[in-house]
């Protein structure tokens, strides 16, 4: 019985297959070809009995530079001025690492200012309490 499986792989929307091979098959793809965005890998396989198998797998290509955004968050609702924050770094770079835009600055967390307001009130009470002059008396 002659062996017939054969893999083709599709990109998109391509009616083209841009790889065909025969089954089993083990490749590497090579995605800094592809622009960045959100794409679709098709498979159709095809058994020796000629019966066709499809899967679809979303994914979404980022070889470009990570870009961050403060200030701004998808779907929000603003008016008037608003300040925005854009950072894009990237790891085009591996010999040295740059400290300046490799962070992004953000906000201190409302948790932490919480914290720290009953931390500080905490410490008001406990000196209010137990620092009057009543407690340190002298035994001589």
């Amino acid at each position: 019985m002659e062996e017939n499986r054969t893999v083709k792989l599709f990109l998109d929307d391509d009616p083209q297959p841009f790889a065909e091979f025969a089954s089993p098959v083990k490749f590497v793809f090579d995605t800094t070809k592809i622009p960045d965005g959100k794409h679709r890998l098709k498979i159709v396989a095809k058994s020796t009995d000629n019966i066709e198998g499809v899967r679809s797998i979303p994914f979404e290509v980022r070889n470009g530079p990570a870009i961050a955004v403060v200030g701004l968050k998808d779907n929000e609702i603003v008016n008037d001025h608003i300040p925005i924050t854009v950072n894009a770094y990237g790891s085009e770079r591996n010999d040295i690492f740059v400290v300046t835009g490799s962070e992004t600055p953000k906000a201190i967390p409302a948790w932490v200012w919480a914290l720290l307001i009953a931390f500080g009130g905490f410490a008001i009470f406990y000196l209010i309490m137990y620092l009057s002059p009543d407690l340190y008396k002298s035994f001589v």
